[in-house]
């Protein structure tokens, strides 16, 4: 009896306990199924993100991954039936428990043994991905390193900034050739018009701008029959919204006079008398973007032989004896210009959306820059990112109607598009004179600063812009250029981009623009009227740009800069009194100063350069160099210093840390300072077209870390210091146009990195020094046919050495002055 009592109480009891466990598990049944629904509702997206991600993955875990998303699909529903079941229903509540722990435990297991395995194998894979895209991407970064050096040397070809360059000549020539229904017949009666006006001598070519007038008249003036009807007496000058007369009117009357060498202290009478120009030689003077009636009537004079054609937006009918509207172009021909940028072909292409294509012409205005600039922006992009931009144009009113607002808002879209930094990069544009050239290193080393990136990113954007037809890139043919294996670039912009960068730029109160830019010079030639309201008020510009002529002490605003990192000085003046606000800007990274006078001009208030302790950058171009009593720029990196007077003021001590130097047209300059020769961290230095220069120091080859040796266009240096062979890391010395340099340094073979020689127009260097043949780094050299022979025992001896033989240049830059 007792052991049946005994059975039945632990039966009883451990039926108690079973009894509550199932009454426990039915009561929370309920909320087990909302927990349950709200789990999978989080994980089964991410697993079926997984499925179908687009990425591959081996059939076993893709098995797994497929019966994981059925199970979690039947908790749902499991869930569904356990809210639905009555509360009072405990077996099936208990039974419904039962599976949805045992639907938890199976994902748990799955998330704890299978998952993590996967997870360790995608953590290898994306290890030896990763690995693998570092090595791609440091092999990139060599690549664009080595790039930048070529491009530096001349070596390869030189890199992808002179191939951005020979492109834009390439698409020019074919916009020019195979666009030419309407350019061809524009051109013949611009050329009728000049041919058949024996008795007119002012002619006109207007239109929209951005519909082709100065190419036209540039094509008027490539012409073989208009250059021989004029025998090459052709000048085009560009005239601008700011433009300095007198220089102009020198410029003009020297070509008329058949003399290049008035300047604008030349008094040209305001009054012309009838004459004859020398001989019978027909002359044309070319002026493009005029703007101003008055400036215009103080450029064209009335002289037998002598033809103006101006190139403008507006009719002057007081002053045209006739002129030519330039028409729009043509369906056919738009859509031909479109498809080469878009496509890089005449046509659309098989597959492309013919009438997504077309409707995105017609909202181009058949205007040729907006055609270019749009085509540009889309090519290479899906058909989804083409209907966004068609759909954005179409938002506005035609290009006819309100014509420059509209073709901004046009413009704008592609330059919406474009990956922030390079967008930026565009917008700094507007920071420069119209219709100026932008040498191309004050454009690199201004985003380095500002945008904290390398020089190769620099050049990349530099290209980016130039593929996009957002900027132009020049290959300059200053005298001594043409021998530049550095390649002289400049950037020049249509001023219609320019316009636009402004008007993007100059959203908002003028104190908080990011770049605070003088678009023109005032008529009184200080600043803006509306700058001195913020007198007292901190500006929040980067960028400061300021254009005016001649500044006293007195003509300043007491304006401050707190956050600029760039200030840009044009003015046109022979006397100039530095900003006194450049005493408050702590983060001044860069600063270029521009005279454009046809004087000197002489700078005031230079102690403000002894509070520049963080300039990297200093452009100085067409000043009297001035003492800069002590101050020492630790900091400069980069040095320029441009058709300006030394008057031997040029004190390597005060620039420790210089890595470039830069001396070009600098008459005045007879000796190198052997202070220079104290800078041991230059790595390029640049003695060019210094036409007096007799001399370098015999500690020149103190200059250890230098890599970069530019000496062309200096004809009466004679020799070469013997210490120059201890430069070990010399990759490139140019000698080019140096007429009466007479030998290479006996040891020059102690040269190891030496890697390229230019020495083109050096007759008077017959022989080679023995030790030449141990360049062992060598790879080529740029003579001429007559000194060839010299080389031949090294190109001999070392295989993987070329020699170059230089072609005749013929300079015909005339139409980029």
């Amino acid at each position: 009896m007792a052991l049946a009592e005994l059975f039945t109480g632990e039966i009883a009891s451990e039926l108690w306990k079973m009894l509550k466990t199932i009454s426990r598990k039915a009561l929370r049944c309920k909320s087990s199924a909302d927990q349950l629904i709200t789990f999978v509702r989080e994980l089964l997206p991410t697993i079926e993100e997984i499925k179908y991600s687009g990425v591959e993955l081996p059939a076993p875990r893709q098995s797994q991954l497929d019966r994981l998303s059925e199970i979690l699909r039947s908790g749902v529903e499991l869930s569904h039936q356990a809210l639905s079941s009555s509360r009072w229903n405990v077996y099936r509540n208990f039974q419904l428990a039962k599976k949805m722990e045992k639907l938890e435990r199976h994902v748990t297991n799955f998330l704890q043994v299978p998952m993590q395995a996967h997870i360790l194998a995608d953590v290898h894979h994306t290890r030896f991905e990763m690995a693998e895209r570092f090595d791609r991407l440091e092999a990139s970064n060599r690549r664009m390193e080595r790039f930048l050096g070529e491009m530096k040397i001349g070596v390869n070809g030189g890199g992808w900034v002179e191939d951005a360059v020979r492109s834009m000549q390439e698409d020019e020539t074919y916009g020019n050739n195979s666009f030419g229904v309407g350019l061809d017949f524009g051109k013949n009666r611009v050329m009728e018009m000049i041919f058949t006006g024996h008795d007119v001598s002012v002619f006109g070519i207007c239109g929209m701008g951005g519909s082709g007038k100065t190419t036209l008249a540039r094509e008027v003036c490539r012409d073989d029959h208009v250059r021989c009807y004029f025998k090459e007496r052709i000048l085009f000058l560009t005239v601008s919204q700011s433009p300095n007369v007198e220089e102009l009117r020198a410029r003009i009357w020297g070509h008329i006079m058949g003399s290049q060498g008035f300047s604008g202290n030349y008094a040209v009478p305001q009054w012309m008398p009838q004459f004859e120009c020398k001989g019978e030689a027909q002359v044309l003077v070319v002026l493009d973007d005029v703007w101003s009636l008055s400036v215009l009537e103080q450029l064209v004079w009335k002289i037998p032989s002598c033809k103006f054609l101006v190139v403008s937006r507006f009719k002057f009918p007081t002053i045209f004896n006739t002129t030519y509207q330039v028409e729009l172009l043509g369906e056919e021909d738009a859509l031909s210009l479109f498809c080469h940028h878009a496509f890089g072909q005449k046509s659309i292409p098989m597959g492309a959306n013919l009438n997504l294509v077309k409707q995105v012409v017609a909202e181009c205005g058949r205007l040729p820059l907006a055609l270019k600039v749009i085509g540009a922006s889309l090519r290479d992009q899906n058909e989804m990112f083409w209907l966004s931009v068609k759909n954005r144009l179409s938002q506005g009113q035609s290009i006819g109607e309100s014509y420059e607002i509209n073709l901004f808002d046009r413009m704008a879209i592609s330059i919406n598009y474009l990956p922030e930094k390079i967008k930026e990069c565009f917008l700094d544009l507007c920071s420069f004179p119209e219709d100026r050239k932008i040498p191309l290193e004050v454009l690199i080393n201004m985003w380095v600063e500002i945008h904290d990136i390398h020089e190769t990113e620099a050049y990349a954007i530099v290209v980016e812009l130039s593929n996009k037809n957002l900027l132009t890139l020049v290959k300059e043919a200053r005298a001594g250029g043409m021998y530049s294996s550095s390649f002289e670039i400049s950037v020049t912009q249509h001023d219609i981009l320019r316009d636009l960068a402004l008007f993007l730029s100059n959203r908002g109160s003028v104190h908080e623009h990011r770049r605070l830019v003088m678009a023109k010079r005032e008529e009184n030639g200080l600043l803006p009227k509306e700058w001195s309201r913020y007198k007292g008020q901190p500006f929040e510009a980067q960028i400061v740009s300021i254009n005016t002529g001649e500044m006293t002490e007195m003509d300043w605003f007491d304006l401050d800069f707190p956050k600029a990192e760039v200030l840009i000085i044009n003015f046109t003046s022979s006397d100039y009194f530095l900003p006194p606000f450049m005493n408050r800007m702590p983060n001044l990274r860069a600063l270029i100063v521009i005279n454009y006078s046809t004087s000197y001009g002489r700078l005031h208030n230079v102690s403000v350069f002894r509070n520049m302790s963080n300039l990297r950058s200093l452009w100085l171009e067409k000043v009297s160099i001035p003492q800069l009593s002590g101050s020492v720029l630790k900091n400069l990196g980069k040095l320029f210093i441009v058709l300006c007077k030394i008057n031997n003021s040029l004190d390597g001590q005060e620039f420790p840390n210089l890595s470039e130097l830069t001396l070009d047209h600098c008459d005045d300059l007879t000796h190198l300072p052997s202070s220079i020769c104290g800078m041991e961290s230059l790595q390029n230095l640049s003695l060019t077209n210094c036409h007096n220069l007799t001399q370098l120091p015999r500690e020149f080859g103190n200059l250890r870390s230098l890599e970069i040796l530019r000496l062309y266009a200096c004809p009466y240096l004679e020799t070469l210091p013997t210490s120059m062979c201890d430069m070990k890391r010399l990759k490139y010395v140019d000698i080019s146009q140096c007429v009466n340099l007479t030998c290479f340094p006996d040891e020059i073979g102690r040269l190891v990195s030496l890697e390229k020689i230019d020495m083109r127009e050096c007759p008077m260097i017959r022989y080679l020094p023995k030790s030449a043949v141990s360049l062992q780094s060598l790879q080529l050299v740029i003579c001429d046919e007559e000194v060839y022979g010299m080389w031949r025992d090294v190109e001999m001896a070392k295989p993987n050495v070329h020699i170059q033989v230089s072609e005749q240049y013929f300079d015909l830059d005339w139409l980029q002055e």
